[in-house]
């Protein structure tokens, strides 16, 4: 029988990583600063911190993969293999994700008992690629974004003793997988070296050559403006905008939640999940969806569209499939804004400890809270509503609202949730 596949989730840090683990991730993966693709937003930069969340995930029986997927210049190549011997003395990663053949090739001559993942910075797109890469002793291929679910299953019958892991939800880039220059372009930072501003998700706005100066007010175009590449005259792409702005490269979000039985059948053996920059609530909303209803795939039980509460209530651009049943088209973008306009539920708080004594919670405030608002108590197994009843600031104060600028608040709480709870408020019905 062949084995359930895993749920991948990211780990922008060691409070994120506890959160997927606790709410049903089966593996995390984690970045190091100056090799991977998330220099910024990074809790794990220093070998210590790595090493206590790999020690953290082994005793729970999970996985920890460490990213070292850039694409160095020369200057980072000396420190490579000296950064590994550290941390190899301290701990040992259940796989490498790498993408640059030069600091897969120097891994594997230092330290050939490492596992190395192919990373999706690779563009795997074909069975021959990944015949190349598996003799080169690459033990997992993470598949270009850019594939369909019928091209996956071509590539496992071509080689049924690879695995693939395939994203399947998260932000989708503009460009070939993460191979973008824009940010680079346009703000000196490269995305490539883990320094990627989101270009593609800015406000553009269109000016003729005679006027490019920002305006007091919206001006709507009062001509028609297009691109037209000089060896197709007649394919003709609209320049546009409208109050708003123009959002020409803005992505919609992937989400394949309802095809996770045909990556399955297909040959994928992990699920993941982008976004080591996103919240805690994020990891933990989308790793409980995704639980459940792998769960459901396990047991031969339908998808059930009730795991949707929990994706839509995450900032999101409007979801696809991706490319998993051919290239979207226009369906794929965001023209209008690159702000969420979807999520049916507001973030507002983590529980951070109780005091059973007094029976309140003390919460890590995120967003707005207030005496007489009910709200919804998250847990990896259940949700609970509930409303303020009394409300007390930092310092033990009676108060009828605490701002989100405020750090931490308490709330009169029956009982204890457990270490891991989540509280939002619903803005929309699901």
């Amino acid at each position: 029988m062949t084995a359930a596949p895993e749920l991948l989730m990211p780990a922008g840090d060691m409070e994120k990583m506890k959160y997927a683990f606790a709410f049903g991730a089966d593996a995390v993966y984690l970045g190091i600063p100056r090799f991977s693709l998330r220099a910024r937003e990074n809790g794990f930069k220093k070998l210590e911190q790595v090493a206590e969340a790999i020690s953290y995930a082994h005793q729970l029986g999970k996985k920890v993969y460490v990213t070292a997927n850039i694409f160095p210049h020369n200057s980072k190549l000396p420190s490579f293999t000296k950064y590994i011997a550290e941390l190899l003395a301290l701990c040992r990663p259940d796989a490498w994700i790498m993408s640059d053949p030069g600091l897969i090739m120097m891994m594997q001559e230092h330290f050939p008992q490492e596992v190395i993942h192919m990373s999706v910075q690779s563009n795997t797109l074909n069975y021959a690629s990944v015949k190349f890469w598996q003799k080169m002793g690459i033990k997992r291929i993470i598949v270009s974004r850019e594939i369909s679910i019928k091209e996956i299953k071509e590539i496992h019958e071509a080689c049924p003793d690879m695995e693939l892991e395939s994203f399947i939800h998260g932000a989708i880039c503009m460009a070939y997988s993460g191979r973008c220059l824009i940010s680079n372009y346009l703000s000196h930072r490269d995305s490539n070296q883990g320094v990627c501003t989101n270009s593609c998700r800015w406000e553009y706005k269109v000016y003729k050559k005679e006027g490019v100066q920002e305006e007091t007010a919206y001006q709507p175009l009062l001509d028609q403006y297009y691109l037209k590449e000089s060896e197709r005259p007649d394919d003709l792409f609209e320049l546009d905008e409208d109050e708003h702005g123009s959002y020409l490269m803005n992505s919609k979000d992937l989400c394949a939640i309802a095809s996770l039985g045909e990556l399955q059948e297909a040959g994928v053996c992990s699920f993941k999940v982008e976004g080591r920059s996103k919240s805690v609530y994020y990891v933990a909303m989308i790793a409980r969806a995704y639980r459940r209803a792998m769960d459901d795939l396990a047991t031969g039980r339908p998808f059930n569209p009730q795991h949707m509460k929990d994706i839509f209530a995450t900032s999101n651009r409007g979801f696809i499939e991706g490319f998993l049943y051919g290239n979207p088209g226009d369906v794929g973008q965001e023209y209008l804004t690159s702000n969420s306009e979807y999520s049916t539920y507001r973030y507002v708080a983590l529980v951070k400890g109780y005091d059973k004594d007094r029976q309140r919670l003390n919460l890590r405030i995120g967003n707005p809270i207030k005496v007489g608002q009910t709200y919804e108590l998250c847990l990896p197994q259940q949700d609970e509503l509930f409303t303020v009843e009394e409300l007390f600031d930092e310092k033990g104060n009676s108060v009828k609202l605490v701002h989100g600028g405020i750090s931490s608040c308490w709330i009169k709480f029956p009982k204890d949730p457990g270490p891991f709870a989540v509280i939002r408020e619903a803005i929309k019905f699901f």
